[in-house]
């Protein structure tokens, strides 16, 4: 059995900047990163590429270059946690063994979970940004649509970048505003939650926008199924169920842990990773950590979220490799850029409990309003900080300064 000090599960943004951080902070840490993925993915730039802004290429890397030197890539996939053992188990029944597991495989899209979608998805004017081979059709349908019904759908939460839904929405309906043929299109908003955001300072904003574009809001509107060929999508209201015809259909589908993690003994009851929600610590086994998307916290699940949460995790690891309990505490930070119109973006940016958490002072980058500075920070800035920060352990804006107490 391989056994190492450290392993990692999980080889995106959080499990990479994670080795990072830890190996900033100890060069000789004994560090294993298990992950099957041959590319890395910045998902972020997905909804720029649907938009037509970024192309998909930009947005990937071989896993390979941005791998932490001194790491040992397992290139596996864990199919069975035993925490009691201290051990993983991977998809070829090969044991590897840790002192400190760190957890953060991702979140699954369970694209199954709606009927027919499978069958129509990247044809059939049903598209999604949340898939990088997807995200060049939604540009392709947005470019073609002249007039008829475009809908846009979101899921119950929790889901990864619960802005992006609407992204995809603001950025076509300015490219048909731009193009004089937005008078020529109804566009629907179907949202299975009750809110248009989930933290109301940044909601009059967007509100704007969604008068603009004169934009159908449907709340409490589940999308359950899709019949891409006669063009037909049915969903599950308070009343019943309702059907609606449509020329583009934007989906962004229900999500859920991996199936390794939803059996294991590390979820909540409903699925999601066990943790502290400061010090993202195991409730039950204390050499387990975890951050990203799987984590039952509840701060906005987004590539900031990770980037705040990395450092964290790395001092609380070698804090408890250690055997000291001074660990530092993450405060539920999460950005996302909602991009009302091409080349301007209410930069949302909250905490723990929808507490307000800029990181410019308001004169500077005032995040409630619509401004250009927060379309060039998305646009130019976040992508060269994910490639060339994050990932290499630089902790711009993001260094650990608050102690749990």
């Amino acid at each position: 059995m391989k056994k190492f000090k450290i392993v990692i599960v999980g080889g995106g943004a959080a499990g990479i900047s994670t080795a990072s951080s830890i190996l900033k902070r100890d060069p000789q840490a004994n560090i294993a990163i298990i992950d099957p993925a041959d590319t890395n993915y910045y998902q972020p730039g997905w909804t720029m590429v649907g938009g037509g802004i970024f192309d998909a290429p930009s947005t990937a890397k071989p896993m390979a270059s941005v791998m932490p030197k001194n790491v040992t890539w397992l290139k596996n996939a864990v199919v069975r946690f035993v925490p009691d053992h201290n051990t993983v188990v991977l998809s070829n029944q090969e044991e590897v063994g840790y002192d400190v597991l760190v957890v953060c495989p991702g979140i699954q899209l369970n694209w199954s979970a709606i009927e027919g979608l499978e069958d129509t998805l990247g044809k059939n004017g049903v598209t999604s940004n949340y898939r990088y081979d997807l995200a060049p059709y939604t540009w392709q349908l947005v470019q073609q649509l002249k007039q008829g019904k475009a809908i846009f759908t979101q899921p119950p939460m929790p889901i990864k970048c619960a802005g992006a839904p609407q992204k995809a929405m603001y950025l076509s309906a300015d490219h048909w505003q731009k193009q004089g043929c937005l008078q020529q299109i109804s566009i629907d908003f179907c949202n299975a939650g009750a809110a248009l955001f989930g933290v109301k300072d940044y909601v009059p904003a967007l509100m704007q926008y969604i008068e603009r574009y004169g934009v159908n809001l449907c709340f409490e509107e589940q999308l359950i199924k899709v019949d891409g060929i006669a063009k037909k999508a049915w969903f599950k209201t308070k009343t019943g169920i309702i059907e609606k015809p449509f020329d583009m259909l934007h989906v962004v589908p229900p999500q859920q842990t991996p199936e390794c993690i939803r059996t294991s003994t590390l979820v909540d009851e409903k699925g999601w990773v066990s943790v502290h929600p400061e010090t993202l610590q195991h409730t039950t086994y204390s050499n387990i950590f975890a951050l990203g998307d799987v984590v039952n916290t509840t701060n906005a699940k987004t590539a900031a979220a990770a980037r705040k949460q990395a450092p964290v995790v790395a001092v609380n690891v070698l804090a408890f490799l250690n055997q000291s309990a001074d660990f530092y505490a993450y405060d539920g930070y999460g950005s996302c850029p909602l991009t009302v119109e091409r080349g301007k973006i209410v930069l949302a940016e909250f905490g723990y409990g929808g507490k307000l958490m800029p990181t410019f002072p308001a004169w500077f980058l005032d995040g409630r309003q619509p401004t250009a500075l927060a379309w060039f920070l998305k646009a130019k800035l976040l992508p060269y900080i994910y490639w060339e920060g994050m990932l290499k352990g630089q902790e711009w804006f993001v260094k650990p300064n608050k102690k749990y107490q």
